[in-house]
């Protein structure tokens, strides 16, 4: 690979992470607050690589081309090197969904039994709308005492439960989607049946006294009592 490959192979990254960056495809990949940093990493990638075309253009028409070693050969760094446009192509024409059903069910809930917390009043409002994260915690964390008989609405994506009963579920992630760890709420009441795993709905419901056991670390997973849920589109950031 020669200078002048380097310099595209350099060019097809960096404008991949801008591509990526400039629009919502990175929060498929990393948290929100990264952003800034994406944009500024493109931007150099971009910049380096239209410095050394540049540089080899100027070079080439400056100067006879003694590349050659006196066999006709000229000097190329290794081919391998060609390696690094597959990543490229694959973020720029195929952008793969954010961590699903999948994922959630391969993992355990991310949140501890064993952690305190207290919490302020839920937000104002009829149902208040929180987070499954923020369910979830204030459930397991002091036994539902911040939601009380408060109607919360929330959404997630179904995934299917140990014994065939669907749950609803969030990832989250400290960094990146490498870390992403799923947030499992069991679904009582009038909850959902037969709907496809990965489907995001919106439910609407109570705190339930009701609790499981997550079958791949062994937390508690708290239950909702659903009284009403509908289907809904996913929204512009899968991640909490």
């Amino acid at each position: 690979m020669n200078r002048q490959a380097q310099g595209v192979v350099l060019l097809l990254l960096g404008g991949a992470v801008l591509k990526a960056s400039l629009t919502d495809v990175y929060l498929r990949y990393v948290k929100e607050g990264l952003r800034p940093f994406l944009i500024a990493a493109g931007a150099v990638l971009v910049v380096a690589a239209v410095m050394t075309l540049v540089h080899d253009l100027r070079q080439q028409s400056r100067e006879p081309d003694d590349s050659d070693d006196g066999h006709g050969h000229g000097h190329h760094g290794p081919a391998v090197g060609w390696l690094l446009v597959l990543p490229v192509l694959g973020l720029l024409l195929v952008a793969p969904p954010a961590l699903g059903a999948f994922a959630a069910g391969q993992a355990g809930t991310a949140l501890s039994s064993q952690a305190t917390s207290d919490y302020p009043p839920l937000p104002p409002g009829d149902p208040a709308k929180i987070s499954v994260l923020e369910y979830a915690s204030r459930a397991v964390y002091d036994n539902g005492t911040s939601i009380g008989d408060r109607t919360v609405q929330m959404s997630g994506f179904v995934i299917p439960g140990e014994n065939g009963e669907l749950m609803l579920a969030r990832m989250v992630m400290s960094c990146c989607a490498a870390d992403g760890r799923p947030i499992k709420l069991g679904l009582t009441g009038s909850a959902p049946v037969d709907v496809p795993a990965d489907t995001w709905i919106e439910v609407t419901g109570k705190y339930s006294e009701k609790a499981g056991t997550d079958p791949v670390n062994g937390e508690q997973i708290p239950y909702v009592d659903v009284q009403t849920w509908v289907q809904v589109e996913p929204p512009r950031n899968q991640y909490q």
